[in-house]
């Protein structure tokens, strides 16, 4: 399994051995997603060769129109992350750049898939475009296909109870609060992952609530501010902090186990608005995580962002999250 950052990474022994591409942003990897890259891997395993998919980092409207480029529901790591995990064989990374979106569809499908990555089949979905502006419709694909003896496959969007699943839907859900939909599309709870920060501190001194704090820049989509049930984990891996090597807890916590916890998005209007941060109480358990990284789950809103008029209103209402965040995780 490899993962390779711009088109000079590729190995020149792919081309000659042939390959299955899948192509797309794959924001998020939903279910939609999982579709291409099931079919990849399987096509690949037909016809014995590897299977490649070719995302784009940053997101491609950061040409054609930087002023709407979407929140991303995560970083290209894991995007591979997960499509490594589906089977994918290699994740080829690449800058949207001026000078390949001026590339005719023809450029594109020689300078890449044939050249580079020595496409046998390729695997797209309904709604892909290439080429200079968008002019490459997967009829276009088909045709340049047939004239190049590759196979290509379209496969249509998913829908499900009247919408299709898409990134765009998934942000829409994300933005009113409703993980329980965004966790219906992505085929799995709607995750953040980052590297535990102090925070102003008063969560454990104050509040005696003691809380692992991660902030996250604005081009990341994050859950409309409020509070909610879900899990915590302690990654195995750490960037540069050598203190989980072999170790199987942290404090009382499981390195690698989803613990329950209460989970705040928000600003914290309560104290004057500071940056916004996903801030989770873990329940039954207490450890020193800062510089540590760890993985939060979002499974149920429970309420809004609300403030309060004094420390006591505010401690009764936490104590009332931590209650409902007990209750709704003990659900099947």
């Amino acid at each position: 399994m490899s993962i390779w950052y711009g088109l000079d990474r590729i190995p020149e022994e792919l081309s000659a051995q042939g390959s299955v591409v899948t192509i797309g942003v794959f924001d998020g990897v939903h279910r939609g997603h999982q579709q291409l890259i099931n079919a990849a891997v399987e096509k690949a395993k037909e016809l014995d060769i590897p299977s490649v998919m070719f995302t784009f980092d940053p997101h491609p409207t950061v040409i054609f129109r930087p002023d709407r480029v979407p929140a991303l529901l995560g970083t290209v790591e894991d995007r591979a992350r997960l499509a490594l995990g589906l089977g994918i064989d290699h994740v080829v990374v690449v800058g949207f750049t001026s000078e390949i979106a001026r590339w005719s569809p023809e450029e594109y499908v020689d300078n890449v898939l044939v050249d580079l990555l020595g496409a046998r089949a390729v695997i797209v979905g309904e709604n892909f475009t290439f080429g200079h502006q968008a002019s490459g419709k997967p009829d276009t694909l088909r045709q340049l296909g047939r004239e190049r003896d590759m196979e290509v496959t379209v496969i249509p969007l998913l829908n499900d109870d009247g919408h299709t699943i898409s990134s765009t839907y998934i942000r829409e859900r994300l933005e009113g609060g409703d993980v329980a939909a965004a966790r219906e599309a992505l085929g799995r709870p709607f995750s953040v992952r980052g590297e535990v920060t102090h925070g102003a501190g008063r969560g454990g001194r104050a509040l005696g609530f003691p809380t692992a704090n991660l902030y996250f820049q604005d081009k990341f989509a994050l859950p409309s501010d409020g509070v909610y049930a879900g899990y915590l984990t302690v990654d195995s891996e750490s960037q540069g902090n050598p203190t989980l090597d072999g170790a199987q807890t942290v404090g009382t916590m499981p390195v690698g186990c989803a613990l329950p916890a209460a989970i705040s998005v928000g600003t914290n209007p309560t104290f004057g608005h500071e940056p916004r941060s996903v801030e989770s109480f873990v329940l039954d358990h207490d450890a020193d995580l800062y510089g540590l990284n760890v993985t939060v789950q979002f499974l149920h809103r429970l309420r809004g962002m609300e403030t309060y008029t004094s420390l006591e209103e505010l401690i009764d209402a936490i104590n009332e999250d931590v209650a409902r965040t007990r209750q709704m995780l003990e659900k099947p």
